[in-house]
Parts: structure tokens; C-alpha cells; sequence
């Protein structure tokens, strides 16, 4: 068995995602299917949430799924927040209500790539693994 759960594997680290999203179908969603490939799911279903589990984590995260909409933000402030709290985290933006304006505003303070909903599960690792690697140098953490 040991050599098929290596090849299963591969090569992929496994990150620490914060998952920001106050829909709790779309939130479990996107944490079961990053948690069945072996990435580390931390949930939070508004900007409050959010910003303590940035601020109260001894581990860092490595990339933060953040929903554009949340009952407590609704503009890009929180996107600035966390790039200010945790400026090694990729950040993959999520929204229904995109325009382009929201879209560069979020690309110029960061963010890896705007992601529109309703978006297809299965496209979610990749795009997560190339929001990790393009956030710059990172430290090897005991995983």
C-alpha cells in the first residue's frame, strides 16, 4: 500500500488554506475537496473570523480563498487586511458579483487570480498550488 498512497501523493505539497466564505454549502464544499487532497482547512464564514484566524495561527497559511461578499465586508478592504496580516499567503479572490474594476482592484493589491462563482470544484487544487507558488520564497514548515 505504501507505494500507491506515494504515487497518489505525487509531488503536491499540502497547504494550509484559509477558507473565508459565509455560504456554508459552498465553504464545506471547497474544505472537503481541498481536505480529501490533503491540504490542511481552515474555515471562516466572515471578515472577523478571518482576520483571527490570521492573527491567532502559530502556523502560517498558505493561501487564502476569500469570498468578495461577506456579511461583514463587501468591498476590498479585508483583501488589503489580510495581504497586510499574512503577505506570504497567496490569495485566490471568489465572487459572483465581479466587474472589472473589482477585479483589478484585487489584482492590484495582490491577489494571485479572481475566481467567479459558480466555479467547478475539481479546478480548485490547481489553481491553489499555482497561487501558493507564485506568493514568493517560502520556509519550510513542519507539515
Amino acid at each position: 500500500m505504501g507505494a500507491w498512497v506515494s504515487s497518489m501523493a505525487g509531488i503536491s505539497p499540502h497547504l494550509r488554506v484559509l477558507v473565508v466564505e459565509d455560504e456554508l454549502l459552498i465553504r464545506w464544499s471547497i474544505a472537503e475537496t481541498l481536505g480529501h487532497a490533503g491540504h490542511t482547512v481552515i474555515e471562516a464564514e466572515n471578515g472577523a473570523d478571518a482576520v483571527r484566524a490570521l492573527t491567532n495561527s502559530a502556523d502560517a497559511v498558505d493561501v487564502v480563498m476569500l469570498d468578495y461578499r461577506l456579511p461583514d465586508s463587501n468591498d476590498l478592504t479585508l483583501l488589503a487586511a489580510i495581504r497586510r496580516l499574512s503577505p506570504g499567503s497567496g490569495v485566490i479572490l471568489m465572487t459572483a458579483h465581479g466587474t472589472p474594476e473589482v477585479t483589478q482592484g484585487a489584482l492590484n493589491l495582490g491577489a494571485y487570480q479572481v475566481m467567479h462563482k459558480p466555479f467547478e470544484l475539481h479546478d480548485l487544487e490547481p489553481l491553489l498550488l499555482k497561487a501558493f507558488a507564485s506568493s514568493g520564497p517560502h520556509q519550510s514548515t513542519p507539515r
